[in-house]
């Protein structure tokens, strides 16, 4: 059978767009935007790509028209943006309104660095009519709500419907980990295609909500054995061949590195990869003519402990503000408004309105519906409650994570020894120690 692959130019495009890393409007000064209480001046901070950064711009341009309030954009990609949130946050200079994102949303809460938008909520500043209360719940940190989501979104396995369709193999929706493997020893042997299953540490969330060993202030479970079948399971996947392994592919946290779209020899190409599922587009984008990507749930154990609805991120606003009750009202139109929404779509995930969801439905590409109809129709009708959040520590444990898997994938490692660094290092780290 010929082989597909991904076209590299396709990629080189997507990661020249998302090169740019700021506004050409953002200077230096407006770091500390109302500051000084001009009521009529605002800053936002953000990360994204480059088609973020313009429908965002566009958004704030339109407020600005509405409301006389002018918003200055300082946009940054993910790495940068929360090394300046913290700089910003340590010398009290944040911007007014802040994309906030749930692994970090926590720590900024116990800092005293975020405002508490439930006044807001109560005297209707902040619109939440159209917004379920699991939703608005999404953004509560102890007693309060500290943001509000963009939009929601789930976690998600992209795959390549067009190679398995030649292949007679058909994804189902919460298949079982046991399924998938199954599925996977097939694909390679009739193509040499591999999974991406150990993505950049991501498969470790599903695995521990699936055996109800998720991460609060320690690791759950009670030894190194609750992570054994983890490792094990990479361990045998490289052995075996269907896991791709660092040597014949990157393993990065980004589309336009991931060996699904990356790469000119087939032979080092995965037919699956798991990544949060509005990222759709993008893996669509870099597909060549002809090529379907599609989505389905992540395979696991007990797909409905694994699966849940999350925020694609959040709208915050800083503790620092001199304006919050703008800032509020910035809020409320990104929130609300169905100008705001015709201009941004779905790009921050399906909209927390139900009202400006239905509204905007037409209007979003063939993939942004599909992968409402997935978030709404697949992952929240089989799905658990939202996870805690990443407790400070988190991401230190993540980056281990990530450096174990490497080392079972080159062989450095055996899979219990990596289970043992792992418990007995990553319980250090979300303690403190």
């Amino acid at each position: 059978m010929k082989k597909k692959f991904f076209k590299k130019a396709a990629v080189l495009a997507i990661a020249g767009a998302m090169a740019v890393t700021s506004l050409t409007a953002c200077g230096g000064s407006k770091d500390e935007g109302g500051k000084e209480g001009d009521s009529n001046s605002l800053t936002m901070a953000w990360w994204g790509n480059q088609v973020r950064n313009e429908r965002t711009q566009q958004a704030l341009d339109a407020y600005k028209e509405e409301s006389g309030v002018t918003v200055s954009g300082q946009f940054y990609q993910w790495g940068d943006y929360w090394s300046k949130m913290a700089t910003s946050a340590a010398g009290k200079k944040m911007p007014d309104v802040i994309q906030m994102d749930m692994s970090y949303i926590k720590q900024y809460v116990d800092k005293g660095q975020l405002l508490d938008l439930t006044p807001y909520i109560e005297d209707g500043t902040l619109d939440t009519t159209n917004i379920s209360e699991d939703v608005v719940n999404m953004g509560k940190v102890g007693e309060g709500i500290y943001g509000i989501a963009s939009g929601t979104s789930a976690s998600c396995m992209f795959y390549n419907k067009t190679l398995l369709d030649e292949l007679g193999i058909t994804i189902e929706d919460n298949m079982t980990l046991d399924e998938f493997i199954d599925i996977s020893k097939q694909v390679y042997e009739e193509t040499g295609y591999r999974s991406n299953l150990y993505h950049y540490g991501l498969y470790m969330e599903m695995y521990a909500r699936a055996n109800d060993i998720q991460a609060t202030d320690k690791l759950g479970g009670d030894s190194a054995d609750d992570y054994l079948p983890y490792f094990e399971t990479l361990e045998t996947g490289i052995k075996e061949g269907w896991q791709i392994s660092p040597s014949q592919a990157a393993d990065t946290d980004s589309v336009e590195e991931d060996p699904m779209v990356y790469g000119s020899n087939p032979d080092n190409m995965t037919w699956c990869t798991i990544n949060g599922s509005a990222q759709l587009t993008a893996y669509q984008t870099a597909a060549p003519e002809g090529t379907e990507i599609a989505l389905t749930t992540i395979p696991t154990s007990d797909p409905q402990k694994s699966n849940y609805v999350k925020p694609a991120m959040y709208f915050s606003v800083s503790a620092d503000t001199a304006n919050p009750e703008e800032a509020v009202k910035l809020l409320n139109y990104l929130t609300n408004s169905e100008d705001a929404y015709n201009i941004l779509l779905a790009e921050r995930g399906v909209p927390a309105s139900t009202a400006i969801s239905e509204a905007i439905m037409d209007k979003l590409s063939p993939a942004e519906q599909e992968n409402a109809n997935f978030v709404n129709n697949v992952i929240a009708p089989n799905s658990s409650p939202m996870p805690p959040f990443a407790v400070e520590g988190s991401t230190e444990a993540q980056d281990l994570l990530r450096k174990l898997e490497e080392k079972v994938k080159y062989g450095e490692y055996t899979a219990q020894q990596a289970a043992d660094e792992y418990f007995t290092e990553a319980n250090k780290m979300l303690q403190g120690e």
